[in-house]
């Protein structure tokens, strides 16, 4: 493990044999805690257990030195990702990253009080993040650089009434969530995370991050022999075998069994007390054991619930030199987080925000694989108010006629979700000239037809930060005779009509309970975020185009 973590940092692939998944597992309480307290130094390259957060050092940001190789975030990321079952927890780490990295939680219910070269960040329902650092050189009018990601991914969700049986099983009730590769959820050891309510013994309620490692769903494959087609032809004298794929029905053949069904086996004496119309009847009193186990708490304190089926095989590194990254929800928290760090690691040294006149912000948008039609998705002004108080607060006093309007036609946005890197069995699903490879850099996405944000200024910007540093760029564009999928890009250029530019690290098996992406994008894209806000302010004032 510790040897894994020291070449990653010196760039260099480990020795054979490489480590197992299970080097990447990492205890932590199934009940989430936010602490800001400092991490207990640990040697770098010892042998000691993995912690589940970055705790390396940090790259020096204001000497801009990019010559030297900067330390990968590779295993940092693999840490988030382990963590960040959910888009709870997804936030919730997130939080507790930035403040011990010194920043200030803000509540959006109170005033705020803000400074140049002050380190703020706020949540919505815990699963929406919005971060932002002012210059310390801000003046009203100077605009907002932002680097937007999404904390969802596509999977399962327990229903409001998840208890059922069928055939001598327990099964959990399931609604699928987004568009996800649901035959890949099938034979895998499944479990459960998300969020609780729970009353205390003071009549106030509150909400607890609940994780449950050990495999505890599963949802079984049908045998081959089993699955067979109806003869030929009379001349056949058997079934055929299935070959038109597997088109399994979500609604009846996609339920997670939890137990066999033993009578009244499953309830504890003080269980049957339950009555029938009880919320609590909604579930199997298993699984509400369960998660008391994890929570220490009592039945009677779970006022709802909100859990997603989850996949408990860990985030690693695979392929014969340990090039890639196999993981579940790439899309989108590999963005997120070479967001989250790009922006923690500009300002954490004094003096990275002495020249700085603008605001660095990164927003993590939750329901993006849905619509993003949402309080706490990019659908809702959320980003833009948050804008709007910031403008006003650093005004105070010297209030100048449209310096809200004025900072936003300043402003850039970076609208970071995964990208289609080419498949080698299928590459005649791309367009030819337009193929992005995985370890090749970030993918910037164009769409004549507005499913990106893309344009040609914004597409310049972003590949001149690139280029300053020299850093490699790819570009993708789809076929025109396949459909295109779309991103939070447009939803928020056109919100207020900020400039924006789509772009991705390229990965395969898109929306697959599990993924795959090369480990060298990962560290290209934190390299390119930490450009964009380090140089986005010299690099924007070349450029005149309304003038």
């Amino acid at each position: 493990m510790a040897l894994s973590r020291l070449h990653l940092l010196l760039n260099k692939p480990p020795p054979l044999p490489f480590l197992a998944p299970s080097s990447f597992v990492s205890p932590l309480s199934s009940s989430f805690r936010v602490s800001s307290r400092r991490p207990r130094p640990t040697p770098r390259f010892s042998f000691a257990r993995r912690l589940l957060c970055s705790k390396s050092d940090p790259p020096t940001q204001s000497d801009p030195r990019w010559d030297e190789p900067a330390p990968s975030i590779v295993g940092d990321l693999l840490d988030y990702l382990n963590e960040s079952w959910t888009q709870f927890h997804a936030t919730a780490e997130a939080k507790r990253q930035l403040i011990e990295a010194g920043f200030h939680l803000l509540n959006e219910n109170d005033e705020w009080d803000l400074r140049p070269g002050g380190r703020y960040f706020f949540t919505r329902n815990m699963s929406c993040l919005v971060a932002f650092v002012v210059g310390e050189r801000y003046s009203i009018g100077s605009g907002f650089h932002v680097i937007a990601a999404h904390t969802d991914s596509p999977c399962l969700k327990l229903k409001p009434r998840s208890a059922s049986s069928k055939s001598g099983f327990l099964m959990v009730n399931v609604q699928t969530y987004g568009g996800g590769l649901w035959h890949t959820w099938f034979d895998r050891d499944l479990s459960v995370a998300g969020r609780v309510i729970l009353k205390d013994g003071h009549g106030s309620f509150s909400h607890k991050l609940v994780k449950v490692r050990r495999p505890l769903l599963r949802v079984p494959t049908l045998a081959i022999h089993l699955d067979r087609l109806l003869p030929i032809s009379s001349f056949n004298y058997g079934f055929t075998v299935n070959t038109e794929g597997f088109k399994p029905n979500l609604e009846t053949q996609l339920l997670p069994l939890i137990a066999t069904k033993i009578e009244d086996a499953e309830m504890k004496s003080e269980d049957k007390k339950i009555a029938p119309s009880s919320s609590k009847s909604a579930h199997h009193s298993l699984l509400l054991q369960v998660l008391c186990e994890e929570l220490s708490c009592d039945v009677s304190d779970i006022m709802g619930m909100e859990l997603n089926v989850c996949d408990t095989q860990p985030s690693c590194l695979g392929g014969g030199n340990n090039e890639f990254i196999f993981s579940g929800r790439l899309d989108n928290l590999a963005s997120s987080y070479c967001a989250l760090r790009a922006l923690i690691d500009t300002c954490r040294l004094p003096g990275d925000l002495a020249n700085e006149q603008a605001i660095r912000m990164v927003a993590l948008f939750d329901n993006e694989e849905v619509g993003s039609n949402s309080m706490q998705g990019a659908g809702a002004p959320t980003m833009f108010q948050a804008m709007r108080r910031i403008v006003d607060c650093l005004a105070q006093e010297r209030f100048r006629e449209g310096s809200f309007e004025r900072a936003l036609r300043s402003s850039f946005l970076v609208s970071a979700d995964m990208a289609h890197g080419l498949h080698p069995n299928f590459p005649d699903k791309y367009e030819e000239h337009h193929r992005p490879a995985l370890q090749k850099g970030v993918v910037i996405k164009h769409n004549a037809n507005q499913r990106y944000a893309t344009s040609s200024l914004t597409a310049f910007l972003f590949k001149e930060v690139a280029n300053v540093h020299n850093l490699p760029v790819q570009e993708f564009v789809v076929r025109n005779d396949m459909g295109c999928g779309s991103t939070i890009g447009p939803i928020l250029a056109s919100g207020v009509g900020i400039r924006t530019v789509d772009c991705g690290i390229p990965q395969l098996s898109m929306h697959s309970v599990r993924e795959i992406c090369g480990k060298e994008d990962i560290d290209i894209a934190y390299k390119h975020f930490m450009a964009f806000f380090q140089s986005f302010s010299d690099i924007d004032k070349k450029l005149s185009v309304d003038f």
